[in-house]
């Protein structure tokens, strides 16, 4: 039902998939957006697609109906909240060489992945005293809002990743569980496999991310401290998924945000 506050559909969605032909689909895919009004930004490449698209709600239900038409998609997931205007001012549908960019793609999670926590277990789990609790996202993410106790990487992109978890080993290793999140549940598809290539025998995710997280547990009940940064105008969405718009931001935050908006204004990086 649409939200008549906030008549935006914003939609999350990934699928790690074989997709040797996903050239084929750029154009038509873009254009049948394009002709919806949606807006957003999706990645394509051999591996699969990834992406966040936004519009009114019959037409965003319709690209999405439109992608699982495609075999390999059929059972593609798409992870909604709403917004009071568009977060974002065009449709971009651009090839890659991965959906998601570790420095190690070669780790596939089709073949190689952690085990799925529901968020309901999360909570059970990360305030386990033997579950080393992991934040794979990036330093500027982590400042916005994080789970209690997690490990902040202090990267600056995801490609930093797999050294940090080669110079932290020692550390990572002497709790006997790892258990990692990431916004919508992408990231960690890889980095779990990282730690499972490098020897960590019990490896657990965050099933759908933080954003399933929220949408999922009450927020009384929960362990998230924050808002979560999205990557478009929204900036971030608090515990009801609601957008900030760049509101409140941590001081340290601001240069790194500045694409994005604070309301209807662009952020100044001056201001950090």
């Amino acid at each position: 039902m649409t939200h008549t506050l906030t008549p935006i559909l914003v939609c999350a969605l990934y699928k790690f998939v074989e997709f040797a032909d996903f050239e084929d689909m750029r154009e038509p895919l873009l254009a049948y957006c394009k002709t919806r009004g949606v807006n957003g930004s999706i990645l394509l490449a051999r591996e699969g697609i990834n992406g966040t698209i936004a519009g009114e709600e019959p037409q965003v239900r319709d690209v999405i109906a439109y992608l699982r038409k495609e075999p390999r998609f059929s059972d593609l997931g798409a992870k909604e909240s709403w917004a009071k205007r568009g977060p974002f001012k065009r449709m971009k549908v651009r090839l890659k060489a991965a959906i998601v960019n570790m420095g190690m793609n070669e780790i596939d999670p089709n073949d190689l992945v952690g085990s799925y926590v529901k968020p309901e277990d999360w909570n059970a789990l990360i305030a386990d005293p033997e579950t080393v609790v992991i934040d794979t996202r990036n330093d500027y993410e982590f400042a916005l809002g994080t789970f209690e106790g997690a490990l902040d990487p202090e990267t600056e992109t995801f490609n930093e990743f797999p050294e940090w978890v080669k110079r932290n080993d020692n550390k990572l290793r002497s709790k006997k569980k790892v258990a990692m999140f990431c916004t919508g549940g992408i990231r960690c598809e890889r980095a779990t496999g990282l730690m499972l290539e490098q020897g960590y025998d019990e490896v657990y995710h965050l099933e759908g991310g933080i954003l399933n997280y929220l949408e999922t547990v009450p927020e009384e009940n929960s362990l998230w401290k924050g808002e979560c940064f999205v990557f478009d105008d929204r900036v971030s969405v608090d515990h009801k998924l609601n957008a900030g718009w760049g509101r409140n931001l941590p001081e340290k935050t601001k240069a790194v945000l500045a694409p994005y908006q604070i309301d209807d204004k662009p952020l100044k990086s001056s201001e950090s």
